[in-house]
């Protein structure tokens, strides 16, 4: 059965790289289902509210992660700030083809156009554009394109594409070496188009 391309999970959260960086040594760590339960839930490692919550995240993350290999895991949890949240952010765009397409469409079309800043209207724009390239994507409430805009730009703003949330005002991006040099050499090339929209 065909399931659709765009989905909205990625409203459970934004970069989250603290959390992240938590995940990424439980998975360097091997550890087993009942240490990953112990980890989560009981120890509460991801410091959240509920045990649901913890989980949810948990599974986000780690779905994002797991599109990747160990070695940019390791980028993740031991890479600098900007290091981090670029691998985070490479793991995202491969998770989640509604930030990846956003980014090499709209953000780059408004990098071409010399645009100061993103724009909601660019955002919702682009969501239209996306019931024609996939037919299976699921009609969202208001609050939802909402929170998805709002998960969207923060990602954008927590590495780097957009200054900050609230002037949304664009900037230039450079890679970090060692992720570029990762998506090179394992051949992730729609990641790379998607990361690399800045002039």
């Amino acid at each position: 059965m065909a399931k659709a391309l765009y989905k909205a999970d990625i409203t459970a959260g934004a970069l989250k790289l603290p959390e992240s960086r938590i995940v990424a040594d439980l998975l360097l760590s091997h550890v087993s289902n009942e240490g990953w339960k112990d980890a989560i839930v009981h120890r509460n490692i991801l410091q959240v509210r509920s045990p649901s919550t913890a989980r949810r995240l948990s599974q986000l993350i780690r779905h994002r992660l797991e599109t990747m290999k160990p070695e940019l895991w390791r980028l993740v949890r031991d890479g600098t700030g900007t290091v981090a949240a670029h691998a985070v952010m490479a793991c995202s765009v491969k998770h989640s083809p509604l930030l990846g397409d956003f980014m090499s469409i709209s953000v780059a079309e408004q990098y071409r156009l010399f645009s100061p800043k993103l724009s909601t209207k660019v955002f919702a724009e682009f969501l239209e554009g996306c019931h024609a390239r996939d037919p299976l994507m699921p009609i969202w409430s208001d609050s939802t394109r909402n929170r998805l805009r709002s998960s969207v730009f923060q990602m954008l703003a927590q590495s780097g594409y957009i200054e900050n949330t609230r002037n949304l005002k664009l900037q230039n991006v450079h890679v970090a070496d060692q992720v570029l040099l990762y998506l090179k050499d394992h051949k992730e090339d729609y990641v790379l188009r998607c990361m690399k929209v800045s002039p």
